[in-house]
């Protein structure tokens, strides 16, 4: 067992991909977790009968309060084509970096303007300013010039792609999510993953057509679309190439819209699963139920000898991630389904069960959108403003073309303290924003307020689950100082 301690210390000890929530030293909380996850669940009951008490049924038909901000001077003169031509740089630039420039990932680009501006910081520009990726889409931008040349090219080739929704998007879902938690990118593997992924876009759209390919396949527009459905910003771009701009309340759209396709809703799931597991496999309990629970189960096959064992236990608990990655959304979907058929039988509702889980789907994005913002954020402080100097240096080969190598040298690391209450802040609000659009749902879909109320009881058990869950998951790394 001592080399075997050795062996998994060794393991943690292993260069892994950069955590975004990260930092070095042992943090302890203030007070118990438990009063933290009581706390947070006295916060979610009460919302809860606060909205039960409160909230009245909205009208069906009637559209929801908002300000129309189209003939705005300023929402007229949008630059679009320079935000296109912009959109459309960076990603020639990402890609030409990653070839030609520095090795060094905190030296090249390419790596902090896709993962840490693209990524992290677009996704929550887009919950405040609404789906502007959309007009601005660098692979959508490509494929239409394409259409231009390529006569019927914009058509595609399948009949009533339609049908079968979201299921491209969510498989190039999966494969970015392992690509950024296993595939320990690098500036040149990142340059030749955005151009692999640039060829899958432009052969979608040639077999889907233009406009279901960039609905129901392309990544990061369903992503990014899902997102800014909770901004009180919200466009609706013409065929004519003109925009109309509307002000609502900060996540009406969830109310506006349903999802149309159950595979919609797994996309859905796996955004909150995903980011739950990428905290979890930091975690000590996670590493020791394969290392110890697992590795002497796998003794008779891999032998006695940790040391020789080393190469095919790694790859085994790489397999081992790569499953448990995969099979989340369905854990998370087991537990969805099962609260939503328990509500259907306390409220008595003849509806069908996918017709209710679809319709309670996008409730659960407030919490999607406050569990990557909370596991995600410290790397916009401790990684994202080096953009301002890469700018003026963006191959690392020693220019200065706008004067700003010199700034935001030193990382702005957050206190701990300050991290981990504004991480169960943000936790709570997106459980409670969740819990009164569930509720608003349920009032919608169910024949009385008593029905709503009672159907709502197995949803805030399933909310106060993902609560604890989620605020048990961020305490574990900075406790450990990992």
């Amino acid at each position: 067992m001592r080399r075997f301690a050795a062996l998994a210390l060794l393991l943690l000890l292993c260069p892994l991909a950069a955590s975004a929530h990260s930092f070095g030293r042992l943090y302890n909380l203030p007070v118990p977790f438990w009063l933290y996850a009581y706390g947070a669940a006295a916060a979610l009951a009460l919302s809860f009968l606060i909205a039960a008490y409160f909230l009245q049924a909205p009208s069906l038909g009637t559209p929801a309060r908002s300000l129309d901000l189209s003939d705005r001077a300023w929402v007229r003169r949008l630059p679009w084509h320079g935000l296109q031509a912009g959109a459309l740089l960076a990603l020639l630039l990402c890609i030409a970096t990653g070839y030609w420039g520095s090795r060094n990932p905190y030296l090249n680009i390419n790596m902090t303007l896709f993962w840490v501006v693209f990524v992290l910081g677009y996704a929550y520009l887009s919950a405040l300013l609404g789906d502007l990726y959309a007009r601005i889409n660098p692979w959508w931008l490509l494929a239409l010039g394409l259409g231009r040349v390529w006569r019927g090219y914009a058509r595609g080739r399948l009949a009533a792609p339609e049908r079968y929704g979201y299921w491209p998007a969510l498989t190039l879902y999966y494969g970015f999510i392992w690509l950024e938690l296993f595939g320990h990118s690098k500036p040149g593997s990142l340059a030749t993953a955005l151009l692999a992924y640039t060829a899958i876009n432009l052969v979608g759209a040639g077999l889907w057509g233009l406009r279901a390919w960039f609905r129901y396949g392309e990544l990061f527009a369903v992503f990014l679309r899902l997102i800014a459905l909770m901004a009180p910003l919200h466009w609706q771009h013409g065929e004519d190439g003109r925009s109309r701009l509307r002000l609502r309340w900060p996540f009406a759209g969830l109310l506006e819209q349903r999802a149309e396709h159950p595979s919609l809703l797994l996309f859905i799931l796996f955004m909150l699963s995903s980011t739950a597991f990428d905290g979890l496999r930091e975690t000590v309990p996670w590493v020791r139920l394969f290392w110890t629970e697992a590795y002497e189960l796998l003794k008779p096959w891999v032998g006695e000898h940790p040391y020789r064992a080393y190469p095919l236990l790694r790859s085994l608990y790489l397999g081992w991630q790569s499953l448990a990655l995969l099979l989340s959304p369905f854990l998370y979907l087991a537990l969805y389904l099962a609260c939503v058929a328990l509500a259907r039988r306390l409220a008595g509702s003849a509806l069908p069960l996918r017709e209710l889980a679809l319709r309670f789907a996008y409730s659960l994005l407030p919490i999607a959108l406050v569990y990557h913002l909370t596991h995600y954020y410290t790397l916009l402080l401790t990684q994202g403003l080096k953009i301002v100097p890469m700018l003026s240096d963006p191959f690392g080969w020693g220019w200065n073309l706008f004067g700003t190598v010199g700034w935001f040298r030193a990382a702005i690391i957050p206190d701990m303290g300050l991290v981990w209450h504004s991480q169960v802040a943000l936790i709570v609000f997106g459980h409670v924003v969740s819990v009164v659009l569930a509720h608003r749902e349920a009032l919608r879909s169910f024949e009385s307020p008593r029905a709503a109320t009672l159907s709502q009881l197995p949803m805030l058990l399933l909310m106060l689950l993902f609560t604890t869950a989620g605020l048990w998951i961020l305490a574990q790394p900075i406790q450990a100082g990992q």
